[in-house]
């Protein structure tokens, strides 16, 4: 049975509304922990309740919200041990991923591969080189080099969680880039992890993969703004 214009109006809504939300989300521009009020939220993006409230409930299915009782709905908080979890887990997908895109390896997915590497390569990080100025348009190409990586994996299923994943991981790197900005040489790895795939060689492949995730979260981890050292 078709949808009436009235109920697709309302799931196109609460659409734009979920993809407004997950970038602020994203782009830290909600602070961990805090309560997102309805009523606040729905003056913020002028729209009304029910299609915030679905938005929210599909961003809590992706782990960016929590629901509490007696508080409503609040961003999702960071520890060190979530960062821990995450990265450890989009290792152990990503190895299957990548392996299984190197062995089902074709003419396509090499190029699309090389293409991703290329606009990303040509993308500096930031706009100043003295300081941290943020590139809006590196993220993109970011996470469009590393979903190549893995593109050919052959499992939607599996594709869909490491994005899922992606995005947990990018929100503790957002919260850390300006700090981060000069301590990390990800170009190079970028380099090495193409020429590893277009190798063929998976178990080296994997090996900067699973390095440059970890190398990611001990910055982030190292960030004394973002987490307390532990008591000695």
């Amino acid at each position: 049975m078709a949808r009436t214009p009235a109920l697709a109006s309302a799931a196109t809504l609460a659409t734009n509304l979920y993809d407004q939300l997950r970038g602020d989300l994203l782009a830290g521009r909600l602070e961990p922990g805090s309560k997102l009020g309805i009523e606040a939220l729905c003056e913020r993006y002028a729209t009304s309740q029910t299609p915030l409230r679905e938005a929210l409930n599909r961003l809590t299915a992706d782990g960016l919200v929590q629901r509490r009782e007696q508080r409503g709905f609040v961003v999702a908080e960071i520890s060190a041990a979530d960062l821990d979890e995450i990265t450890r887990t989009r290792c152990w997908l990503e190895e299957i991923a990548l392996r299984e895109s190197i062995a089902a390896r074709s003419t396509a997915w090499e190029e699309a591969l090389v293409l991703a590497h290329h606009r990303l390569a040509r993308t500096p990080r930031s706009l100043r080189e003295d300081r941290f100025e943020d590139n809006p348009d590196w993220e993109p190409l970011h996470r469009a080099f590393h979903r190549a990586l893995i593109g050919g994996c052959g499992s939607r299923w599996l594709l869909g969680f490491c994005e899922q994943l992606a995005d947990q991981h990018h929100r503790y790197r957002r919260l850390s880039a300006p700090r981060a900005f000069h301590k990390r040489g990800v170009k190079g790895e970028h380099q090495a992890l193409l020429e590893a795939a277009l190798a063929g060689d998976a178990d080296k492949a994997v090996a900067l993969l699973r390095a440059h995730f970890e190398r990611t979260a001990k910055v982030i981890l190292d960030d004394r703004t973002l987490f307390k050292p532990a008591a000695g």
